[in-house]
């Protein structure tokens, strides 16, 4: 049978694809597969497209943008997997960083770091008639985008009039900021860490901190393909189901597999702090201590949340990028697929939750979830500034 070929981008969290063609996950199920590393999300959006990948690591608004017919160069996709939780963070340049520690000490000495002292630091520039500070995100329906937005909106920063907004590759981010072409980004692991180790960028908040287990990056495949294979698509998602679970429990031998330049090409003790959740937040600083940075397969996190899409539908909204009529719920339910990961889940003896939304925003704490399998640890779900989100209509 010919390969599959999957696409992915450099970044920690294409950590369970590399575990899964490196530790056999894939040949335990009977697939040939070959992993295909992309410059970008562009990229990946087009060669899916024109069928030079049979699936990919995708940015979890993808699928979603498609099926809402805002992305007209994306093809349909449909995705029965989560690949992990959190892994991105908020960081700026040594310049801003000080220059916010100097508006307001207080609010950059208290975690979760709100955009307070930013706020205050545009309104200088303001009066003084400097131009707009400058914010790279990754893709324009990447969780980067609407993550970085939520952050500045809820200090009363307009993302759309007090600064400018552009698109870089995940590995181009940090040059970006060395370059001064940039004044901060949103972007995965390990490129807010790179920037600290260099000395260039200090990191404000983590997603973790911002949304507590929110979604990150998803398995995504053609629709076609889901319809014409059904049972390959299957042992595809029993393959990864395992090698997830591997992954969240072998953090320091994925660190030194991730290392290979053939997945992200970073040393190892770079990889293993956010792996492990030991980050250095800014240079010449303590090791802070985020045991959730990177969730794998802990809380459900593989599990295709219809509530999880439509938060980030609800964003598109919000930022105009969606401008009509439309159901938000529905448009979930075509792309996010959880009765084709309870039928994985249930071949390899995963519990899988019975139902398909949920609140976010209301658990401080681990909670449990109720089963048809047994229950499920689930962790927080808090967001930043205490708001929560209701998925139903």
């Amino acid at each position: 049978m010919t390969p599959l070929r999957l696409g992915f981008i450099p970044l920690i969290d294409c950590a369970v694809l590399a575990v899964a063609e490196a530790h056999g996950f894939f040949r335990r199920h009977d697939l040939a597969v070959e992993l295909s590393r992309e410059a970008s999300w562009a990229t990946i959006r087009d060669k899916l497209a024109v069928g030079a990948l049979d699936g990919a690591q995708m940015l979890a608004g993808m699928p979603l943008a498609a099926a809402a017919g805002i992305d007209p160069l994306a093809a349909p996709t449909v995705t029965a997997f989560s690949l992990d939780l959190n892994g991105n963070a908020i960081t700026v340049s040594r310049a801003l960083w000080e220059r916010m520690r100097a508006a307001d000490p207080d609010a950059m000495a208290t975690r979760p770091t709100t955009a307070a002292a930013l706020r205050r630091v545009i309104a200088a520039d303001r009066a003084a008639g400097r131009p707009p500070l400058r914010f790279a995100m990754v893709y324009p329906f990447a969780t980067h985008n609407y993550e970085l937005r939520y952050w500045l909106a809820a200090a009363g920063i307009d993302p759309d009039q007090d600064v400018q907004l552009s698109v870089v590759p995940p590995p181009r981010m940090v040059d970006a900021l060395a370059r001064g072409a940039i004044d901060g980004f949103c972007v995965g692991e390990p490129w807010n860490s790179l920037a600290v180790q260099r000395e260039l960028g200090c990191i404000v908040i983590a997603k973790v901190e911002l949304w507590h287990n929110s979604p990150e990056k998803v398995l995504a495949v053609p629709r076609g393909f889901a319809e014409r294979e059904p049972d390959r698509h299957q042992a595809l998602l029993c393959a990864l189901l395992e090698a997830a679970a591997w992954t969240e429990t072998h953090r320091d031998e994925v660190a030194h597999l991730l290392a290979d330049a053939r997945y992200v090409g970073a040393p190892a003790a770079l990889l293993a702090g956010s792996l492990t959740g030991r980050l250095v937040l800014h240079p010449g600083g303590a090791t802070e201590h985020m045991p959730d940075f990177h969730v794998f397969h802990r809380y459900a996190a593989n599990f295709p949340w219809a509530s999880h899409g439509v938060w980030l539908l609800s964003q598109m909204r919000r930022w105009r990028q969606i401008d009509r009529p439309l159901d938000l719920l529905a448009v979930a339910r075509d792309v996010y697929r959880p009765d084709l990961y309870r039928a994985a889940a249930r071949a390899v003896g995963v519990c899988a939750p019975a139902i398909d939304l949920k609140p976010e925003g209301v658990h401080a704490d681990p909670w449990t979830l109720a089963s048809a399998d047994g229950d499920i640890v689930m962790g927080s779900d808090l967001f930043f500034d205490g708001a929560q989100f209701d998925p139903t209509p």
